[in-house]
């Protein structure tokens, strides 16, 4: 099954969004769960999504966050049974003075699961993100296989974001890794494009958007795909050719 939630204003009016969203996946499930939020610069965003996976599921759930004043998103999955696999993915691009919190947690209970997470995130004048991620594997959850990354790019010297991956296990037979970057544009890959040709504006695009496309290239509804490349565009100012 594949589910879109899309979040969406239709005028520059204040709004405020408070949204709950539980899904259960029964045994041999697939799910392809995306969020799109896309809100304007006066709105303020709260919500809560919550998985629950049997034997064998597999959840796939890709988190987009582009608009909105001020941001939180909690996501929560609970792999309850062996063999369930979830992969959760994001990408959040911050300008102005806005603010995007981004909280998970990944919940290993049975044993012989995996958990894979990468949230990417972009930042730019003054915005503000937080991305606090938890895996917490249970006592009983043996063979867990779980990884964890958060990398954030800066584009202005006032943008912020505070990353903190965790893991907390209490089981003794595990892989985990965790793990986050925070950095700017590499000068040298700047350079280099600008000596084959390219301004220096559409280098940096260039570079940012081969950073956000780690997470773009994992949307699999080609109409979505699209409506976030132009998202995107729009903040660089580029038109559809940039991404043919």
């Amino acid at each position: 099954a594949t589910v879109i939630e899309s979040y969406v204003s239709l005028d520059e009016g204040v709004a405020f969004t408070n949204a709950l969203t539980q899904v259960g996946l029964a045994e041999n499930a697939r799910l392809q769960h995306y969020k799109l939020h896309n809100e304007n610069t006066s709105t303020f965003h709260f919500s809560h999504t919550q998985f629950r996976q049997q034997k064998d599921s597999r959840l796939v759930s890709l988190n987009l966050n582009f608009g909105g004043k001020l941001v939180r998103n909690n996501l929560h999955a609970l792999l309850a049974a062996p063999g369930a696999e979830a992969v959760l993915d994001g990408l959040y691009l911050g300008h102005q003075t806005q603010h995007i919190d981004n909280h998970t947690k990944i919940e290993h209970i049975s044993p012989n699961c995996e958990s894979h997470e990468l949230y990417q995130g972009i930042l730019t004048d003054q915005a503000r993100a937080v991305f606090s991620g938890l895996i917490y594997v249970h006592r009983d959850a043996q063979k867990t296989d779980a990884k964890q990354s958060n990398n954030c790019l800066l584009l202005s010297e006032d943008a912020k974001v505070d990353s903190k991956p965790q893991l907390e296990i209490y089981a003794d037979d595990v892989k985990c890794t965790h793990g986050a970057t925070v950095g700017q544009l590499d000068k040298a890959a700047i350079f280099y494009l600008r000596s084959r040709g390219f301004g220096e504006q559409r280098a940096r695009n260039i570079l940012t958007y081969a950073f956000a496309e780690k997470v773009i290239d994992k949307i699999k509804i080609e109409p979505l795909r699209e409506r976030v490349d132009n998202l995107i565009l729009q903040r660089f100012k580029e038109d559809m050719n940039f991404v043919k």
